[in-house]
């Protein structure tokens, strides 16, 4: 994979008869929309700008998140030394490049090939040391791959089997692993600020980003976590605050967007 003249050039990949051969949860159409756009993953007033808005509340709930579990110091220049993270469903690397300078030996896995060029484009610009492989989760499980938390954000809503998913999330977890989610519920608020509001009024996203009959309930999501083998999911909202335009964790606030903690049980 390269990047050239500002085009993404990707090689031949036996990765999709991989997916098919084991059955992958991978959604091939929701992979599709995201390579469209793949070019603009570090375009801050590109189509994923929520994204990069979203990211310092993001990232302070996962680093606390993870200290918390980890008994680590958040006040450390490099808090997440020592842990060995992967983020499914990485994108471009928005979350992989500030948990790689907190310490975390890092890995991003993304099922679409652009994405990862991208991803492995700016890691190199910036001099980072991350881990990037266009693969999926089914595939890191059936190479015996294993890590002490997994970052799977923006990610449930557009995968093809949720509970298989989830089950291959809690194989590669190691014993007592730490996995941190985040999604839509499934509401008419979120579908009136997810959807009508984000895609078709403001345009933050592009049209089509969603589909509102594939966000998950905290209910539902905590019972799908359970019967893949997690315990002590704990759901907490993140809110937007139009008025300072910005996010924030808030408890009890999940009707539009929610992060959530869960454990491997074993």
């Amino acid at each position: 994979m390269e990047l050239r003249k500002g085009r993404i050039m990707t090689k031949n990949s036996n990765l999709e008869e991989k997916m098919q051969a084991q059955n992958s949860t991978v959604d091939a159409q929701e992979i599709e929309k995201f390579a469209r756009i793949s070019e603009s993953w570090w375009d801050l007033d590109g189509p994923f700008k929520p994204l990069h808005a979203l990211n310092p509340a993001r990232l302070t709930y996962i680093r606390d998140q993870l200290c918390a579990h980890f008994m680590k110091d958040t006040r450390s220049l490099k808090p997440l030394k020592g842990l060995k993270i992967l983020d499914i469903g990485c994108g471009g690397g928005l979350l992989c490049e500030p948990l790689s300078r907190m310490g975390a030996d890092i890995t991003g896995v993304d099922a679409a090939e652009e994405n990862i060029a991208v991803a492995s484009y700016h890691r190199d610009q910036m001099g980072l040391t991350i881990d990037y492989r266009h693969d999926t989760a089914e595939n890191l499980v059936a190479q015996g791959e294993k890590f002490d938390a997994i970052i799977n954000m923006e990610v449930i809503e557009h995968v093809a089997d949720v509970r298989s998913f989830l089950k291959a999330c809690h194989d590669l977890l190691n014993d007592e692993g730490v996995m941190l989610v985040s999604t839509l519920n499934r509401t008419l608020r979120s579908f009136m600020m997810a959807i009508v509001g984000a895609e078709y009024i403001l345009r933050w996203l592009p049209q089509g980003t969603h589909d509102w009959q594939k966000f998950l309930t905290p209910e539902e999501f905590a019972e799908a976590l359970n019967d893949a083998g997690f315990k002590n999911t704990a759901f907490e909202g993140l809110s937007f605050n139009l008025l300072e335009r910005d996010w924030a964790i808030k408890s009890g606030e999940t009707a539009v967007n929610y992060v959530g903690r869960t454990i491997k049980n074993d």
